[in-house]
């Protein structure tokens, strides 16, 4: 799908790789760029709508009522939703332990955000027979991620639901791509070890590049760094090697856990 005269959504749309595909989208012709973000990211939100002569709409992605407003102010300023890249995230670190506030949050922001969207635009897409749902997981729900479980499983149900919502709709109209990318440059990017950072960090115009051309290509899976889909690889052909490896990896980036 090419954007030129579509009208596209973003969440996660005050910065990072949110804000650097909508600046895309609209630089490619995009009819209405929409951008959505928290309450407390207004200001930062009306600036990149101001810019590109968008629409900026306040959004909480873990509740439902909010995605159905953000979609009903999107139809209503320009018409029906083409696409829509359900890109808000976050990051709670911590383990099994982590407390099940942070386990809530990160199910409703990294997963239930993507059904919400879905429940919501799937019907109209498919009545039109046509419409684009973009969602970002992690190359952590591909792989794992060492010192945050609720972010690596949560991720990992992201992918997932990509996929079924592929397998259901990508031959009745609905493209659907699912963005895993490893370290790119954003506020979710804190200082200290990071095995997310060992192929390096990516700055997010470029992965609007990527997300632009998968979006052309309608490519299901869409990497930033080529490198992990050499690391899924692994994983597939030898799944205890792979953990064994995993597990090095912890100990030298964060340190060999505690007895």
């Amino acid at each position: 799908m090419h954007v030129k005269g579509k009208v596209c959504v973003v969440t996660g749309g005050a910065g990072g790789i949110g804000e650097a595909v909508a600046r895309a989208w609209a630089v490619a012709g995009a009819r209405g760029v929409v951008v959505a973000d928290l309450k407390s990211s207004r200001d930062r939100l009306a600036k990149v709508a101001g810019e590109i002569d968008g629409l900026a709409i306040t959004c909480d992605v873990g509740q439902e009522e909010d995605i159905q407003a953000l979609i009903a102010a999107a139809e209503d300023k320009y018409g029906p939703v083409d696409v829509f890249f359900s890109n808000a995230g976050l990051s709670r670190k911590g383990q099994e332990s982590a407390d099940d506030a942070d386990w809530d949050v990160s199910w409703r922001v990294h997963v239930m955000s993507h059904v919400f969207a879905a429940r919501a635009l799937v019907p109209g897409m498919l009545a039109r027979g046509s419409g684009y749902l973009l969602n970002t997981a992690s190359a952590a729900g591909l792989l794992a991620s060492l010192n945050s479980m609720p972010y690596g499983v949560t991720k990992h149900a992201a992918v997932a639901l990509a996929e079924h919502l592929a397998i259901q709709y990508g031959d009745r109209g609905i493209r659907v791509s699912v963005l895993c990318p490893q370290s790119v440059q954003t506020g979710m990017t804190t200082p200290g070890p990071s095995a997310a950072r060992v192929d390096g960090v990516l700055q997010p115009a470029e992965v609007a590049r990527m997300v632009l051309e998968a979006m052309e290509a309608e490519r299901f899976l869409i990497l930033s760094h080529p490198q992990v889909h050499e690391y899924m690889q692994r994983k597939a052909a030898n799944t205890e090697r792979w953990l064994t490896g995993m597990r090095r990896l912890r100990d030298r980036i964060y340190g060999a856990p505690a007895d």
